[in-house]
């Protein structure tokens, strides 16, 4: 595939970007070697390789989900929590009604 400077001018017009013709004339090789660099890559044998992710191999540090029930912890002190809450409404925040 190689790209002309009709084509350089439809894309500057899909893009909305204003272009002179020595910059359309400066961008049609420059956009050829872009593509003969992705032609370069499809020629690469990736058979057996699988896609990545990031460069480094992350695993993620899984945890129990539980329920803390002491209270020197953090957990079940919602008394505790919604005496900081301004207007608590049945064991929850209260929040005002937003009606648009």
């Amino acid at each position: 595939m190689s790209v002309d400077s009709a084509t350089v001018r439809k894309i500057a017009s899909l893009a909305r970007i204003a272009m002179r013709d020595d910059e359309v004339e400066a961008m049609v090789p420059e956009l050829n070697n872009i593509i003969g660099w992705i032609e370069q890559l499809g020629e690469v044998d990736v058979t057996g390789i699988e896609p990545m992710t990031a460069v480094i191999a992350n695993t993620l540090r899984w945890r129990d989900d539980v329920v803390n029930a002491d209270p020197q912890t953090g957990g079940n002190i919602r008394t505790k929590i919604l005496a900081n809450a301004p207007a608590p409404e049945h064991g929850f925040f209260g929040v005002p009604k937003v009606i648009e």
